[in-house]
């Protein structure tokens, strides 16, 4: 499989972010496209990670499958024939969409993240740790670096266009979609990672925390949409290597995260695009670290 650093497909295309460029398949179908960007730090590298774009695609469609019964969704089909018995526009970009595009319905989508945490790290435990408070609201003294919270906590943010998505309170998700479009969220976003993370734990992979995007259909049903617990939405953690008060190596880009401090604490980056070169090293430690979070999640090993 080539790697892809953009795309370039028949349909008009409706967006581009990150990793993903999504296209409109007529009024009332999308298609996601999950490139092999990958970004860290907010900056988008210029290099290309091999076989993320499917792991990407390929672990949030086993999701869905699961999820079946439990949450309705977006997803319509991740297979390449598929999707080109539907799209026949594609049949000459097989090569392109094969194991990371995903046909979805077209939703009314939500300007909320649903942001569930698990464990408190990452930015929740930045303002913790000075505040005692999370999206101001105050959480229980004596918490520790990467704890379990118990519950786990819901904490939604608002999509940010640019820059970094700001926590926000629950009351304040009530003001912007009504106190019955607010509990229904938050119900399906903890009924989707309770069983997330229970699925996980059990394959050696803790999901700390992870975002769940949802939309309305044209039925005006709320469904659950974008990736699921991949391990770009979701912080994951191997369950053998878990200490409470300490940060945690993150399962999916360590490799990368690792040298780019070493180059910003070396004087070689200020932290800003461009992101300096990546070494071969660097990107093919990635690429394994993406695929065998597959395998673990899954229990299979990715076949394209």
């Amino acid at each position: 499989m080539t790697a892809m650093l953009s795309s370039d497909l028949p349909l008009p295309r409706i967006g581009r972010g990150k990793v993903r460029d999504i296209y409109a398949v007529g009024d009332d179908r999308v298609l996601l496209l999950t490139t092999d960007r990958i970004s860290a730090f907010d900056v988008v590298m210029a290099e290309t990670i091999p076989m993320k774009g499917a792991v990407l695609t390929q672990i949030s469609a086993w999701w869905f499958r699961q999820l079946e019964g439990t949450v309705p969704h977006h997803m319509i089909s991740a297979d390449a024939d598929e999707i080109i018995r539907a799209v026949p526009e594609l049949k000459n970009h097989r090569a392109d969409i094969l194991g990371r595009a995903m046909l979805c319905k077209r939703t009314t989508v939500f300007p909320i993240e649903c942001v569930i945490r698990g464990y408190i790290s990452g930015s929740a435990w930045k303002e913790y740790a000075a505040e005692g408070t999370l999206a101001g609201e105050k959480l229980p003294a004596g918490l520790v670096e990467s704890q379990k919270l118990e519950p786990a906590i819901f904490s939604p943010a608002t999509k940010a266009e640019a820059g970094h998505d700001e926590n926000i309170t629950v009351a304040r998700v009530r003001e912007i979609l009504g106190a019955e479009v607010a509990a229904t969220l938050e119900k399906m976003a903890r009924d989707v990672y309770g069983y997330g993370e229970q699925t996980s734990r059990a394959r050696g992979i803790i999901i700390a925390d992870t975002k769940f995007e949802f939309g309305t259909d044209k039925d005006g049903r709320i469904i659950l949409i974008d990736e699921v617990m991949t391990p770009d939405s979701s912080r994951f953690w191997a369950v053998d290597a878990y200490k409470p008060g300490q940060p945690q190596p993150s399962f999916d880009k360590q490799p990368l995260r690792d040298y780019l401090d070493v180059e910003r604490h070396a004087g070689r980056w200020n932290g800003d695009a461009p992101a300096p070169p990546l070494p071969a090293s660097v990107v093919d430690a990635t690429s394994k670290r993406y695929l065998e979070a597959y395998r673990r999640v899954t229990g299979s090993e990715l076949k394209i």
